[in-house]
């Protein structure tokens, strides 16, 4: 877990490895000062290698870094470049991610690829700012079953090897508190429970993440997926 303080908005981080050997999931926070932008993103790394976790760790970094200097969808192309040359390992490592980029006193702008998510809280509401890019959401959208549709969830339509300029999409989030997701977290949490936590920590954005990620439970067989938070609280 992490929290770091710009000028004007709070961000905190927490992760916790699933029931696999490897936490493939990855989360970092870039301060650009010259522009006052606060960047943060999840990276959740499809598959469960070191060359997967390494993959994810290195993506989140370079997102934040140049997203705060170039905007959030170069920052998202550039972590896309990671995953298109494998070079000389016998591997492929994939990704999906968000990335929200923050300023004081202006809406967030977030991006993202595959069914990490971006929520905003103002106080009464919790939304859901982002749409999963998965077989499943693309079956509800055309008014396919929702017990047809769920079945599908787990097919992730585009990811960051495959990443063009009209495949990562953007939203903005004029909330005060913006929360980032992995599935993770948000698969194994009842809507209604994660906005019970979200109404619990408001104005405690360290003890949110934290809460996400703890609460996230196992499935009925045993499995439980890498869990990773960011919160991000704008203060008045």
């Amino acid at each position: 877990m992490t929290t770091t303080r710009a000028r004007m908005i709070t961000v905190a981080t927490a992760t916790r490895q699933g029931t696999r050997e490897h936490n493939a999931d990855s989360c970092a926070v870039h301060v650009y000062p010259v522009a006052d932008v606060t960047a943060a993103a999840v990276v959740d790394g499809i598959g469960n290698s070191p060359e997967v976790v390494a993959a994810s760790c290195v993506a989140a970094e370079v997102a934040v870094r140049v997203g705060a200097r170039k905007g959030g969808l170069a920052g998202l192309l550039a972590a896309a470049e990671l995953y298109g040359d494998p070079g000389g390992v016998n591997v492929e490592p994939d990704a999906v991610a968000v990335l929200a980029l923050s300023e004081p006193g202006e809406d967030t702008r977030v991006h993202w690829i595959g069914d990490c998510r971006a929520w905003g809280f103002n106080g009464q509401t919790l939304r859901q700012y982002t749409t999963d890019h998965t077989m499943g959401e693309h079956l509800r959208q055309r008014g396919k079953p929702e017990v047809e549709a769920a079945l599908h969830d787990n097919w992730v339509r585009t990811s960051l090897a495959t990443a063009t300029v009209s495949t990562v999409c953007f939203a903005e989030v004029p909330d005060r508190l913006v929360i980032l997701t992995s599935d993770g977290v948000h698969d194994a949490l009842d809507r209604d429970v994660l906005e019970e936590l979200v109404r619990t920590f408001p104005h405690a954005p360290q003890s949110l993440a934290d809460a996400l990620v703890s609460a996230a439970r196992a499935d009925g067989t045993g499995y439980r997926d890498d869990a990773t938070a960011v919160v991000l609280l704008h203060h008045v």
